[in-house]
C-alpha cells in the first residue's frame, strides 16, 4: 500500500470540526486486551493473521546500519525478511530470511505462504517456514496488497504501476493470468463462492468486480466522490461492501514550483468515509465518518462489524444493524501517536491486530507559506510492537 499524502493539512481541522461526534463514539464494546514489543527493524505494510494455523505473519523490509550518535545507540543492518508470531500469545515462532515484500498470505489447504516480494513475489512452506521459489512477473509489475481466495486456492497480487491483478495458483505457484483492472488495486476481498472484489485508490474510487472462475473483469463500481480507497471489508451473507476512503472529489492540482499547497476548505465534507454499498449493483447504502485516512478494513460475520484502521492510531468500528442501516459504534485509540495503520482478523476469537513502532519527536515545520506538510519522526530502534484488540 503506497500512502499518499492526500490533504495532509486539511486533516487536523476537519477531525477538529467531527470532534463532538468521535468523542461521544470513544466508548464501546472494544479495547486494547495487548500489546507485544517484538522489536526487529524495517519497513512493512499488511499483517496477516492465519486463523487456521494460529499465526501471524508480518513482512519487513531491509535495513542500513545506523552508526550510534550522542542521542541513539548503534543499530545493525537487517536483511529482508519474514517474521511469524504465535496468533494467540505473540510470542515469535520463527523467521523466513530474504523474502519481505508489503505483505504475506497463506492458502491452509496448500499448506503454502506466498509474500509480495520485490522483484519477484515469494512462495514458501508453512510448516518448515523455508522459501520454495520465486514467482516471475510481467514488466512493470510492483507487487503490493496480496490475497488467499479459498474458493479455488487462488493468489491475488496487486501492483500499483500496471493497475493489474495477477493470479497465482497456490498448489505450486504457477501463473495463471494477469487481470487489467483499469485502476490501482489496493485490499482484495472475495465471497468464497466466485466473486473477487477490488477496491481501487484511484480519485474518484470504485470497485472491481472479478469472475474468479473465469479471471475477468466483469464490472466496476464506480464512486462519484469518494477515492484514495484502500480498505475493503465484505459480509459475504447479505453482500454489503464496505470501502475504506481518503479523499473527496477530484484530486487537487499541483501548486507550481516554490508555491505553497492551497488551504484545504473548513467547510469541506470529512473525506476519511466508509462507502457502504451493495455488492450486487454497486449501490449506495450510507456513507459514515472514519476517524482518520484508512489502509484496511474486515468485517467479522458473527457480531456484524465492520472495522477500518486508520494511520492516526484509531479504529473505526461500524455496526450493521440491518441491510440497510449502519452507525459507527466506536472509534477506538490504539496506538498514542501516528501507526497501527493497517489490520488483520482472527475469525476464531473475533479479535483485531495492528502493529506500530514508537517514533521520535517530529522534525520543524516549514516556514509558512512554504511548500510540503510537517515532516514525521523516525521510528525508534526496537520498539516495533503487535497490538491485540477485543471485546472488553
Amino acid at each position: 500500500m503506497k500512502r499518499t499524502a492526500l490533504f495532509v493539512i486539511g486533516v487536523v481541522v476537519l477531525l477538529t470540526s467531527m470532534g463532538l461526534v468521535l468523542r461521544a463514539q470513544t466508548d464501546g464494546p472494544y479495547k486494547v486486551l495487548k500489546t507485544a514489543k517484538v522489536g526487529g527493524e524495517g519497513g512493512t505494510d499488511y499483517i496477516f493473521a492465519d486463523t487456521a494455523g494460529r499465526r501471524i505473519y508480518i513482512t519487513r523490509g531491509a535495513t542500513q546500519a545506523q552508526t550510534a550518535t550522542a542521542t541513539s545507540a548503534e543499530v545493525p543492518a537487517f536483511e529482508k525478511r519474514t517474521t511469524i508470531f504465535d496468533l494467540d500469545t505473540l510470542a515469535p515462532v520463527g523467521t523466513i530470511t530474504g523474502v519481505g515484500g508489503n505483505g504475506a498470505t497463506v492458502c491452509s489447504k496448500t499448506g503454502h505462504g506466498f509474500t509480495s516480494d520485490h522483484p519477484q513475489p515469494s512462495m514458501f512452506d508453512v510448516k518448515t517456514m523455508k522459501l520454495i521459489k520465486t514467482i516471475e512477473v510481467p514488466t512493470g509489475f510492483s507487487a503490493d496488497g496480496i490475497y488467499c481466495d479459498t474458493f479455488n486456492d487462488r493468489v491475488y497480487i496487486g501492483s500499483h504501476p500496471t493497475k493489474s491483478l495477477m493470479v497465482v495458483d497456490a498448489k505450486d505457484g504457477a501463473v495463471l493470468g494477469n487481470i487489467d483492472l483499469g485502476g490501482v488495486p489496493e485490499q482484495t476481498i472475495a465471497d468464497g463462492k466466485g466473486t473477487v472484489y477490488q477496491v481501487l485508490q484511484d480519485r474518484p474510487g470504485g470497485v472491481a468486480v472479478i469472475d474468479a472462475k473465469t479471471m475477468k473483469l466483469k464490472t466496476t463500481y464506480k464512486f462519484t466522490e469518494n477515492g484514495g480507497c484502500n480498505g475493503l471489508a465484505l459480509d459475504s451473507k447479505n453482500q454489503v461492501l464496505f470501502a475504506a476512503c481518503n479523499a473527496i472529489g477530484p484530486a487537487p492540482p499541483r501548486p507550481a514550483a516554490g508555491q505553497p499547497a492551497p488551504t484545504p476548505d473548513p467547510n469541506a465534507k470529512p473525506p476519511q468515509t466508509f462507502v457502504i454499498l451493495s455488492a450486487k449493483d454497486g449501490s449506495v447504502l450510507a456513507k459514515l465518518p472514519l476517524a482518520g485516512g484508512s489502509d484496511g478494513a474486515v468485517f467479522n460475520p458473527e457480531t456484524k462489524e465492520a472495522f477500518s484502521t486508520q494511520g492516526n492510531g484509531t479504529m473505526t468500528i461500524i455496526k450493521e444493524k440491518s441491510q440497510t442501516s449502519f452507525e459507527v459504534e466506536q472509534n477506538l485509540k490504539t496506538w498514542p501517536s501516528n501507526g497501527a495503520r493497517t489490520i488483520a482478523f482472527d475469525s476464531k476469537t473475533g479479535r483485531l491486530f495492528a502493529m506500530a513502532s514508537e517514533a521520535t519527536p517530529p522534525p520543524p515545520s516549514p516556514p509558512a507559506g512554504t511548500p510540503g506538510g510537517p515532516g514525521r519522526g523516525r521510528a525508534v530502534p526496537g520498539s516495533f510492537t503487535i497490538i491485540m484488540v477485543g471485546m472488553k
